[in-house]
């Protein structure tokens, strides 16, 4: 018996896999969004511009 090859089946694997690869690849990118403490964030922010200020009266 002869081997066939499925060409159209091998190029339809591979593109999957890739394209799984790419889609890993961008939400790998995507930083993860953490629980921020906001009162916190706008106490730093109050700070940094009453410094600001100061050093530039």
């Amino acid at each position: 018996m002869a081997v066939t090859r499925l060409k159209r089946k091998i190029r339809k694997n591979r593109t999957k896999a890739t394209q799984r690869k790419a889609t890993m690849k961008r939400l790998l990118a995507i930083p993860v969004i953490k629980n921020v403490a906001i009162e916190q964030l706008e106490e730093r922010l109050a700070l940094q511009q009453e410094s600001q200020e100061a050093a530039s009266a």
